[in-house]
């Protein structure tokens, strides 16, 4: 039986790193193909379209649910657009607590168990309610669009849009906007039979001005902490060949170096974290993503799949590398992208 232990130490690390970008790494991807589309299809892009704006333009700070099958966590997030810049505070709230604040694409991250600063790049642009990256114009290609029924969601009147996909390499989505301001408010994500994989939903949510002083950071006396800044650069790796399912495109190659964890009770001399070295690529097809995960080594792991609510994940060995395919796909689009994953020969 397959041990699971080394992905499921990758997971933290995988969901800072699992990105979501509408900008290729070669240009902008060419226009969808313009198609005819009912009425109802017309107004649920021209939905998608506000929820997009929405997220980025507003104010707001609410208290969201994330739940993926008998779990849930809650977090709290504050958004805060000053002149073109947008300050975000995000705070999780359950378990051992972690804050993320927000300058445009400076990221610092405060986690206090550690006392750690987390100095980084905001490479991710799906944190919700933000989490739709590309143009709804491009998305009919995939997904058939179309508007469902009125529902209330925090307190707020809400329009449902449906996103049914048109292959069985991705999920569907449900989505509720705020009627007045368009920002979404709960977001679903189905399989196959229309079952509810994982869904994400404010319950309680502030849209228009908010108080500067919200979104400073809770831990105002740091001296002591550790101030580690994130290295990651781009990179070149087309000497690796991946196959993505039809309608994903490369949006993204980078190489960083990450942490391990310490072992408990380790000595000071031994508690510094291990650091090694990953390579990344990332393939959209505007809404869902996936990653490749490179690493040398890995002769020490053991292959396997393991699926935590919508993420499916997949670790095998290719030769002296260890890769690990992730992504907000069904396992079968990952199978299939780990099982075209080859090194060119030169």
């Amino acid at each position: 039986m397959w041990q699971k232990g080394h992905l499921l130490r990758l997971l933290p690390f995988l969901s800072t790193l699992f990105v979501l970008s509408a900008q290729a790494v070669d240009g902008t991807p060419p226009p969808a193909t313009r198609q005819a589309l009912s009425a109802s299809a017309a107004a649920a892009q021209a939905q998608l379209k506000k929820i997009q704006s929405a997220a980025q333009r507003l104010s707001y700070s609410g208290t969201f649910v994330y739940q993926q099958a008998n779990q849930m966590r809650t977090s709290r997030i504050t958004h805060i657009l000053a002149g073109k810049n947008e300050l975000e505070k995000l705070e999780v709230l359950d378990g051992k607590p972690r804050e993320y604040l927000r300058n445009n694409d400076d990221v610092a991250c405060y986690i206090p168990d550690a006392k750690t600063v987390l100095i980084e790049k905001r490479v991710t642009r799906d944190v919700f309610p933000a989490i739709l990256g590309a143009d709804p114009e491009d998305l009919v290609n995939h997904y058939n669009l179309s508007m469902g029924g009125d529902e209330r969601v925090a307190g707020r009147d809400c329009q449902a849009i449906v996103l049914e996909p048109k292959d069985k390499l991705r999920y569907g989505y449900r989505f509720w906007a705020d009627k007045n301001s368009g920002l979404l408010l709960r977001a679903q994500t189905l399989d196959s039979k229309g079952e509810i994989v994982e869904q994400i939903a404010f319950t309680q949510i502030e849209i228009g001005p908010i108080d500067r002083a919200r979104i400073r950071p809770s831990y105002t006396d740091t001296r002591g902490w550790r101030i580690e800044k994130a290295a990651m650069s781009s990179v070149d790796l087309s000497g690796w060949s991946v196959t993505p399912p039809p309608g994903f495109r490369k949006v993204q190659e980078v190489r960083r170096l990450i942490s391990d964890t310490a072992d408990a009770g380790a000595s000071s001399a031994q508690n510094r974290p291990a650091e090694r070295e990953v390579s990344q690529i990332v393939f959209s097809d505007g809404l869902a993503a996936i990653s490749v995960f490179i690493e040398a080594g890995g002769q020490n792991h053991n292959e396997g799949a393991i699926q935590q609510g919508a993420l499916n994940i997949v670790g095998r060995r290719q030769g002296d590398y260890w890769l690990t395919v992730v992504g907000e796909v069904p396992a079968a689009a990952i199978r299939q992208v780990a099982n075209s994953i080859e090194l060119k020969t030169k």
